[in-house]
C-alpha cells in the first residue's frame, strides 16, 4: 500500500527524532524513487532552492545557514575547511642555542603549532626536495631572547616579573614558550611554508568547523499550566516560552533553532505525545571558528574555490575518459 502524500513529504524532507530511534536519516529523493516526483537534478532548480544566510560574524567566528543542498556536499565543504584550505606554518626550526628547560623537539613542535598571521594567497607552495626557500614560498622568522636578572629588583621581592627581565616569551599577547630564568637563552630561526591540514594539523586554518541540521519542534496539542512549565524545562533556554491565553499559561515554540535535540521531553509519559521532534534535512547550520590567520568569511570563500576546482578537475577527467 502506498504511503499517504503527507508521509512521503516527511520522509523526503525531515529527519524524525523518536524515543528510541532516528528515522529518515538517508537521502531518498533521487530520480525514480517516488512516483509523481521529478527528482532529476537541474541547475535552474538548484539555483532556486539554494541559499546562504549569514547569521552571525565577528573577527574569528562565523555562523551561517546553507540551505538546499545534500548532506554529502555539506560534509565535503566541512572537510575542505578543515584540511584543504592552505595556510602558512612553521615547517623547519633551526635551534642554534636553547638553554631553557624545554627540549629542542618539544620547543620545535610548539613553535610549529603557532598560527602564523600571513596571507597564504600571497605565497606559492615550496617544491618537493627544495632545501632552500625563496621569498615567494618561505617566511623566515627569528626568535632570540635571553633572560637576565633585574638589578633594580628589591631584595624582598619573590615575583618573577620583578626579579627577572625577559623571563617570559610572547607572540603578541599570547604566552607560547615556557618561562626562562637568568642565564637561559633562546636563539632560533624558523622557516614558514605553505601547506594544508591534510598534510599536518598545524596547517589547518580553523579551530572548529561543524554543522548541524535545523531543528523543528511541532506541538501536536495545546499544553497548559504545570505541564507547560515542565515542557519548557525539557528544551534549551529560549526554545519554548509561555504566553497567557485566557488566564492560562500555554506553551509556544519560539525559536527551535536553539534546541540541542536532547529528546528530554520524550522521557515524560504525559508530554511525549504532545510534541513532534524533527530536523530539516537540507537546512545546515554551519559554525566556523578561525585560528586568526584569515577571517572566517575569507576561509569560507576559499573553501568554495577549492570545492569548485575539485568539480572542474572531475569534469575534466570525465571528458578525457569519454574521448578515450
Amino acid at each position: 500500500m502506498a504511503a499517504p502524500m503527507s508521509n512521503v513529504e516527511e520522509i523526503r524532507n525531515r529527519v524524525i527524532l523518536s524515543e528510541f530511534r532516528v528515522s529518515n536519516v538517508h537521502t531518498t529523493d533521487f530520480p525514480g524513487n517516488y512516483a509523481g516526483y521529478d527528482d532529476t537534478w537541474s541547475q535552474k532548480k538548484f539555483e532556486q532552492n539554494f541559499r546562504i544566510d549569514v547569521i552571525q560574524m565577528d573577527e574569528t567566528t562565523l555562523e551561517f545557514d546553507m540551505v538546499g543542498i545534500d548532506a554529502a556536499i555539506a560534509n565535503a565543504f566541512r572537510r575542505i575547511l578543515l584540511a584543504e584550505v592552505p595556510t602558512m606554518a612553521v615547517e623547519k626550526v633551526f635551534i642554534y642555542n636553547n638553554t631553557s628547560i624545554v627540549q629542542d623537539e618539544i620547543l620545535a613542535h610548539r613553535l610549529g603549532l603557532i598560527p602564523i598571521k600571513a596571507d597564504p594567497r600571497l605565497f606559492e607552495y615550496r617544491n618537493a626536495g627544495d632545501e632552500e626557500g625563496t621569498e615567494i614560498d618561505t617566511i623566515q622568522l627569528q626568535l632570540k631572547i635571553k633572560c637576565t636578572r633585574n638589578p633594580r629588583a628589591t631584595k624582598e621581592s619573590s615575583d618573577p616579573g620583578e626579579l627577572y627581565l625577559n623571563h617570559m616569551v610572547y607572540s603578541r599577547d599570547m604566552k607560547w614558550v615556557p618561562l626562562l630564568r637568568p642565564g637561559q637563552e633562546l636563539d632560533i630561526v624558523m622557516h614558514c611554508v605553505k601547506g594544508i591540514g591534510k598534510d599536518h594539523a598545524k596547517f589547518s586554518p580553523v579551530a572548529t568547523a561543524s554543522y548541524r541540521l535545523l531543528p523543528e519542534i511541532t506541538l501536536l496539542q495545546p499544553v497548559e499550566g504545570e505541564k507547560a512549565e515542565r515542557l519548557k524545562r525539557c528544551f534549551s533556554p529560549g526554545v519554548i516560552e509561555l504566553e497567557n491565553c485566557g488566564g492560562k499559561q500555554v506553551a509556544k515554540v519560539v525559536n527551535s533553532r536553539m534546541d540541542t535535540c536532547s529528546r528530554e521531553v520524550l522521557r515524560h509519559d504525559d508530554l511525549k505525545n504532545s510534541v513532534k521532534l524533527g530536523r530539516i534535512r537540507d537546512h545546515f547550520i554551519f559554525s566556523v571558528e578561525s585560528t586568526g590567520i584569515l577571517a572566517p568569511d575569507v576561509l569560507v570563500s576559499e573553501a568554495i574555490k577549492v570545492l569548485m576546482s575539485k568539480c572542474q578537475r572531475f569534469l575534466g577527467e570525465l571528458d578525457s575518459a569519454e574521448m578515450e
